[in-house]
């Protein structure tokens, strides 16, 4: 599988402009025919080297001979609330499986993003955690599942207003690859989305939080935390025991203090598990007079795990808890249960699956 993955041409999603440059420069080709190239990539969102019209016909079929266009193949999309939120099912390189998820709202549009296939933090009641990790995605493939997005909602009149790195696995257990994702979608010079816009998930990896507190660009931070205590965490989250939540708080607060921004923290609600009204209590505890906003996320089923999602009136309570306590809270709006695309369901279907638009 690695010898095949290594003999692959190299993604032109992969380079940045200046290596871009440095590679048609060797080429014989000048500069301005790169930065030609990297604007038909991230702003006019060509799908082929054919339609780089402004590009030599010869130097469109070296590009084509001699790298590659994208390197994830669409297996499936699948479609949910009126065809508001969409799955697309992605087959890599040495045949692992990553998925996306478009959600359109009203007055927004937003994207959540894969950085790994699979994942290795085993969370018990997250459908990737089932997987193990298979692989890290590289660079250019996580730029690729933006812009295939961007030109879904193109041709329909819009388009995306909020990045979100919530997909399959943990962003901070690849994160150069990551960053360099997130400054290549940034650039003014090419996509240029806005950094303030861009939100990663992490399980509480702590060095990765110390390193976004010191980047230049404002990315948001949302902690998945799901526990007011040590020792539930760590029966719902084996992260726990490399980072307790003193660590994990203290690495929060410094993002906090460093940064000026709110942190989001991500609570998974489980039936008879994390949700009674004295964790709540012990939650508001726990991050009281920090500058966050808790996300209550009723459990989305996972086939193949004991676990049962808190009844509504029971989410009703928890919030109603936290609320009272001066915590801003609130419950996240249930999108794409119906095909697996909620919180916590990505574990991609089998890579040979036909692909079918439904």
């Amino acid at each position: 599988m690695l010898k095949q993955i290594q003999q692959l041409k190299p993604n032109v999603y992969d380079y940045t402009l200046p290596e871009l440059e440095a590679l048609l420069q060797g080429w014989g080709q000048p500069t301005f025919r790169a930065r030609q190239l990297y604007r038909q990539l991230y702003v006019n969102l060509a799908a082929s080297f054919e339609a780089m019209t402004d590009l030599p016909v010869a130097l469109r079929a070296r590009l084509a001979e001699e790298t590659r266009l994208g390197s994830l193949d669409l297996r499936r999309e699948q479609m949910a609330d009126s065809g508001d939120t969409r799955k697309a099912l992605w087959a890599l390189p040495g045949e692992a499986v990553i998925e996306t998820v478009l959600m359109r709202y009203p007055e927004r549009a937003t994207v959540c993003v894969s950085t790994q296939a699979g994942c290795a933090m085993g969370c018990v009641f997250c459908a990737t955690g089932q997987m193990g990790l298979l692989r890290n995605v590289s660079t250019g493939e996580i730029v690729e599942q933006v812009l295939h997005m961007q030109r879904v909602l193109r041709t329909n009149g819009a388009h995306l207003t909020n990045l979100v790195f919530m997909g399959m696995g943990e962003p901070f257990a690849n994160y150069d690859r990551w960053w360099a994702a997130v400054e290549r979608l940034h650039d003014p010079q090419g996509f240029n989305f806005g950094a303030r816009n861009m939100t990663v998930s992490t399980v509480g990896l702590v060095p990765g939080i110390h390193r976004l507190a010191s980047e230049t660009l404002p990315v948001n931070l949302a902690v998945s935390l799901h526990a007011p205590s040590d020792q539930l965490r760590s029966a719902l989250m084996p992260v726990n025991q490399r980072f307790p939540l003193h660590e994990l708080l203290a690495a929060v607060q410094e993002y906090i203090e460093r940064t000026r921004r709110r942190v989001s923290f991500e609570y998974v609600l489980l039936q008879g598990q994390n949700d009674t009204r004295e964790l709540a209590a012990e939650l508001a505890d726990l991050v009281g007079g920090m500058l966050c906003h808790v996300n209550l996320i009723p459990w989305n089923p996972v086939p193949g795990t004991p676990l049962h999602r808190s009844h509504r009136r029971q989410v009703e309570t928890f919030q109603q808890v936290l609320v009272e306590r001066g915590i801003p809270c609130t419950v996240r709006v249930e999108r794409g249960l119906e095909i697996a695309a909620a919180c916590g369901q990505l574990a991609a279907l089998p890579a040979g699956m036909p692909l079918v638009v439904a």
